[in-house]
C-alpha cells in the first residue's frame, strides 16, 4: 500500500534513531522526502539510502533563520510539503539542582521552540497542499519523571502546542496531531545518561515489561497519523509505549 504516493514529507532528525526510521517508512511508501538534521553526514545517509527523491539539507531547528533555508529549499527542490515530521529532539537525565541554565535553554530551544519554529515555517504551504503535521513528544511530557525536568519540561509543551494549533487550523482543513513514544532503544537513548548516584534499576522502574521500542515501532504509528487513514484525527496524542502510562 502506497499511502504517500506522489506526496512530499519533510523529516527533521532524520540523520538517525526514529527521524531516520520515519524518513525510510514514508519513503517506502510512496513520498519523496527532505531529510532535515543538524548532522551532515548522518542526514547525507538517510537520504543517499531512501527509494524515491529525497534530500538532505543541514539545519539547526532552534535557529529561526536556519529553519526559514531549509524550508525554503525543501520546498525547492521538492515542492510544498503534504506532511511534515517534527522528530529532531535532544534529551538529558541529570538531578534538577544539577541543571544549569544553559542545560535548561537548550533543551527548550531544541524540543519545543525548534517546534514551533519548523511548524511555523511549515505551515503556509501545509495550508496550500492540505496536509498534516506530526510532532513527536513523549510520554515524559504528558506525566513527570524524575531527573528530568527540563525535558519533561520541553515535552509537555510540545504537545499543548500541537493541540493549540490543531484548534487554530482546524477549521482550514488541517491537521496538527503528536506521537509520544515511550522508552525507544536509538541513538538518543545513549545521549541520557546517568546522573550522578542514580542506578540503572531506578532508571529501569519508568520502563515496562515490554523493554524499549524499536524506532520501526513508533515510526509505523507516526505514517499512520500522517497517513489519510487519520483524516478524522487532529489534536489527538498517540502513545506508543507498551503500557507505561496505564
Amino acid at each position: 500500500m502506497q499511502r504517500f504516493e506522489g506526496k512530499v514529507a519533510i523529516v527533521t532528525g532524520a540523520a538517525s534513531g526514529l527521524g531516520r526510521a520515519v524518513a525510510q517508512r514514508l519513503a517506502s511508501e510512496g513520498a519523496n522526502v527532505a531529510c532535515v538534521d543538524l548532522n551532515g553526514d548522518g542526514v547525507e545517509e538517510t537520504a543517499g539510502a531512501l527509494e524515491g527523491k529525497a534530500v538532505a539539507l543541514r539545519c539547526d531547528i532552534s535557529d529561526e533563520a536556519s529553519v526559514a533555508a531549509t524550508v525554503d529549499a525543501a520546498v525547492s527542490a521538492l515542492g510544498a510539503p503534504d506532511v511534515v515530521c517534527n522528530v529532531a529532539g535532544l534529551g538529558k537525565l541529570q538531578h534538577t539542582l544539577d541543571t544549569t541554565l544553559a542545560d535548561w535553554q537548550r533543551m527548550i530551544n531544541v524540543n519545543l521552540t525548534g517546534t514551533f519554529l519548523m511548524c511555523r515555517a511549515t505551515l503556509p504551504h501545509i495550508l496550500e497542499t492540505g496536509g498534516n503535521i506530526v510532532n513527536v513528544a513523549s510520554t515524559s511530557g504528558m506525566r513527570g519523571q524524575p531527573f528530568s525536568a527540563a525535558y519533561c519540561a520541553s515535552k509537555g509543551g510540545v504537545i499543548l502546542l500541537s493541540q493549540s494549533l490543531a484548534i487554530e487550523y482546524r477549521e482550514r482543513g488541517i491537521r496538527i496531531n503528536v506521537v509520544s513514544p515511550g522508552g525507544m532503544d536509538t541513538p538518543l537513548l545513549n545521549e541520557f545518561g546517568l546522573p550522578e548516584g542514580v542506578t540503572t534499576r531506578q532508571i529501569a522502574r519508568m520502563m515496562t515489561p515490554m523493554g524499549f521500542a524499536d524506532a520501526q515501532d513508533v515510526a509505523n504509528a507516526v505514517a499512520f497519523v500522517a497517513s489519510d487513514e487519520a483524516r478524522f484525527m487532529t489534536g489527538s496524542v498517540t502513545v506508543v509505549d507498551g503500557g507505561i502510562t496505564i
